[in-house]
């Protein structure tokens, strides 16, 4: 009698145990999930309030069939970009509004757009916090999904041969999440150019590959000022050797370039799927 009793006394304290885990783990997954549409809303409205205004549908193919005659356009090694088979020209009415992000948060100094992505959000850099925006939005509130950042080892003015972004891969497709569009062959030959808007310049950018990486820390293993070591990556760009591998092999490399890394994790959380590409244009907006 004792002995079923004492039965009874264990599994109601398993159960109460169980529940209690179950109702923990279903507030993070709500927390976590309110997170992220609470996050989407702010960057929409970040978009909607200082964002450009553009026809994103067309700006690839704006891209590709328009001759670039701004004088002010330059190429990665510093000439001017005038290859009309391969031209580029940005969307249009794409001005940003720094001045109305920078009075909400200094830490604003760029925007980043993929035509076609979700990737069209502003770009931010913690002089305090290497990967403060890891788990902060725009605003710096607290926010799962963070927000697109640089770390202190880049120049916010775009001019070291590597600048890496950072961006979570949201299961809800926002932030990073469709840098993954770029594993697909189709898309990846149809989309060449990401484009940078600081408050006086309009970076754009080629895509040379898309791949998956493993988790190393870019910039801290690779000492980029050395020709040798650049010369190394800018081969391993049209050779990646990975999971996921487009590669535009026509693209144009030299120790002039100016590449840019996209970065985010991957599905599995083993690694980083990286988009890179380089610089074929730098034009003058102010």
């Amino acid at each position: 009698m004792k002995e079923n009793k004492k039965k009874k006394i264990i599994l109601i304290v398993v159960i109460a145990v169980f529940g209690v885990i179950c109702l923990c783990t279903s507030g993070y997954l709500i927390g976590k999930g309110f997170g992220m549409f609470s996050t989407e809303q702010t960057y929409d409205e970040v978009r909607n309030t200082y964002g450009p205004n553009r026809n994103s549908s067309t700006a690839d193919t704006n891209a590709d069939n328009s001759t670039d005659n701004n004088d002010n356009s330059t190429s990665s090694n510093g000439s001017k970009h005038t290859d009309s088979s391969n031209s580029v020209t940005a969307p249009s009415n794409d001005e940003v509004d720094f001045d109305g992000l920078r009075a909400q948060n200094p830490d604003v100094y760029s925007w980043i757009y993929i035509p076609d992505t979700k990737v069209d959000l502003p770009v931010l850099q913690s002089s305090e916090d290497d990967n403060f925006y890891l788990d902060h939005d725009v605003y710096k509130n607290y926010s799962f999904p963070g927000a697109i950042y640089s770390q202190s080892m880049n120049k916010k003015d775009y001019s070291d041969r590597v600048t890496v972004l950072y961006g979570h891969n949201m299961l809800n497709g926002s932030m990073f999440a469709t840098l993954y569009k770029f594993a697909d062959k189709d898309f990846f030959d149809s989309h060449k150019y990401i484009y940078i808007y600081t408050p006086d310049r309009r970076l754009t950018y080629e895509v040379v590959s898309a791949y998956q990486y493993d988790d190393r820390h870019i910039l801290n293993s690779y000492d980029f000022k050395n020709d040798s070591v650049f010369s190394d990556w800018l081969s391993s760009m049209k050779n990646p050797h990975s999971l996921y591998g487009n590669v535009r092999n026509e693209v144009e490399l030299d120790l002039k370039s100016k590449v840019l890394i996209l970065s985010t994790c991957t599905n599995s959380g083993d690694g980083r799927f990286l988009v890179q590409g380089v610089l074929v244009s730098d034009e003058k907006t102010k």
